[in-house]
């Protein structure tokens, strides 16, 4: 939404925000309390842990009090250092909740974790803290981020539908206007399953690109710390900050250093000449709704029409017994220390966690390990080989499921789930993703090798602004 557009400073994006209160046109505090207005009409009553049929409860907690004084102080410096301030000075921020935010609770919307205050803030929090953003609160996560749905969680555009996970929360409060800039974490889908199921943006970094220290873990070697918003460019201005906290990757090689994301559109009226889009196709084992085909089929024109060369995609499949081999050896290696409190998950987490217990095979998961890498060497030379700059295909295959089965047992997902049977493939791989929607509830995923975001970031950038645009935000 362009601040022309805004009426209530709330709708304000990132980049359109920091441009309104650099120039003295809105105050952190103004934006502040619109933010905190927009949570108390639209969240649908105070944050609770189940939830409710009729609400969006987006919030695990909300710090007012906290973010009017952070907003205070944001305005102290933008007006003592004016445009040398930081571009994200004054922007209200959701936390998903697995980052640790200074003296407050970190639950990752579970009943297993104390409420003890955090003793220190992850380290993309303090990065982004520094900086000047103002934290509004923690929002929700499927339970310790174990899952696609988040149904404690209603989907702004429609309560009876899932809002995705695991990032749900950020995903909702952002698509509700209650927030113009989210963070979130992805282990196999959970930043992009969100982002589709309510019309948003985001980026899945190369792993190792943002730092883990501080963030709950579901399987360090896969989890991808990264920024949700409304769209690509506000979502580049988040990442822009975060990947500059020193990260260490699980995955050899470390990635390529980030080069600079571009946070607005191309030139010209062919942007695109010279680059080369691999297009995805439907698999036998992965059909694709009707909806999705034309939302792929629209992005596809809206490439060619921008000067991208379009040429087929092989067809890759997740090695799901690797998948399994490296995920639950992880999850197991964190969530064996809440052995005796199990009877407090909610029961399809509890179910994973007891399926994680019998993985406890170093061989195995070392050679799994080392064929994922394997793979991605495979997958990146393939790219290199064919000349080829990105992949484009669906994010999901499917449209939002129905809201309220995700925490059941024998909803746990694993192998075959439609949730992530396109999205795990790349954080197998680590490599980076550009996720952005078409309609609501259909998006598209721009796939890039390492070290290869910053052109990712432009072409969603250029497809958002000139060809697909952007839904029309639910009130």
């Amino acid at each position: 939404m362009t601040a022309a557009r805004a009426e209530d400073p709330a709708d304000l994006g990132v980049l359109d925000a920091a441009a309104m209160l650099r120039a003295g046109k809105l105050s952190a505090l103004e934006l502040t309390e619109a933010c905190l207005s927009r949570i108390d009409s639209r969240n649908g009553g105070p944050p609770s842990f189940d939830g409710a049929p009729d609400a969006i409860n987006a919030w695990v907690r909300v710090y007012p009090d906290q973010a009017r004084a952070e907003a205070r102080e944001a305005d102290r410096r933008l007006v003592a250092q004016g445009d040398d301030a930081p571009l994200l000075c004054g922007v209200p921020l959701g936390v998903k909740d697995l980052y640790a935010v200074a003296g407050r609770p970190l639950t990752a919307s579970s009943r297993v974790l104390d409420d003890g205050p955090a003793p220190k803030d992850a380290a993309v929090v303090a990065r982004l803290r520094r900086d000047g953003m103002v934290v509004l609160g923690h929002t929700h996560t499927h339970e310790f981020a174990a899952g696609g749905t988040t149904d404690q969680v209603g989907n702004p555009w429609d309560l009876s539908r899932s809002v995705g996970g695991s990032s749900g929360g950020s995903a909702a409060a952002l698509a509700a206007g209650m927030v113009p800039a989210a963070l979130g974490s992805d282990t196999c889908g959970s930043l992009r399953i969100p982002s589709v199921c309510c019309g948003t943006s985001t980026i899945k970094p190369a792993h190792g690109q943002v730092s883990l220290e501080g963030v709950i873990p579901l399987a360090p070697s896969l989890d991808h710390p990264g920024p949700m918003a409304r769209t690509v460019a506000d979502a580049a201005a988040l990442m822009s900050v975060m990947a500059t906290v020193p990260a260490i990757s699980a995955l050899m090689p470390p990635p390529a250093p980030l080069r600079p994301l571009p946070l607005r559109g191309s030139d010209g009226a062919r942007p695109l000449e010279g680059r080369t889009i691999a297009l995805a196709e439907p698999r036998e084992d992965v059909p694709w709704d009707a909806a999705v085909v034309e939302g792929f089929d629209a992005a596809h024109r809206a490439l060619a029409s921008l000067g991208a060369r379009v040429v087929a995609a092989p067809t890759w499949n997740v090695a799901w017994d690797d998948l399994s081999a490296v995920l639950f050896t992880e999850m197991w290696a964190y969530h064996r220390g809440f052995a005796a409190r199990r009877e407090l998950y909610r029961p399809a987490i509890a179910e994973l966690v007891e399926a994680a217990e019998a993985f406890n095979d170093a061989g195995a998961y070392f050679s799994a390990q080392l064929r994922r890498s394997e793979a991605t060497v495979l997958c990146e030379a393939w790219f290199a080989a064919n000349d080829v700059d990105l992949l484009l295909e669906p994010t999901l295959p499917i449209l939002p499921p129905p809201r309220g089965e995700g925490y059941e047992r024998g909803h746990a997902g694993g192998t075959g789930d439609p949730l992530i049977a396109l999205t795990a493939l790349w954080d197998m791989t680590g490599m980076p993703v550009v996720s952005l929607p078409v309609t609501w509830h259909v998006g598209v995923s721009l796939v890039a090798p390492r070290g290869a975001e910053a052109l990712a970031v432009q072409v969603g950038i250029d497809l958002q602004e000139r060809g697909l645009g952007l839904p029309d935000w639910p009130d």
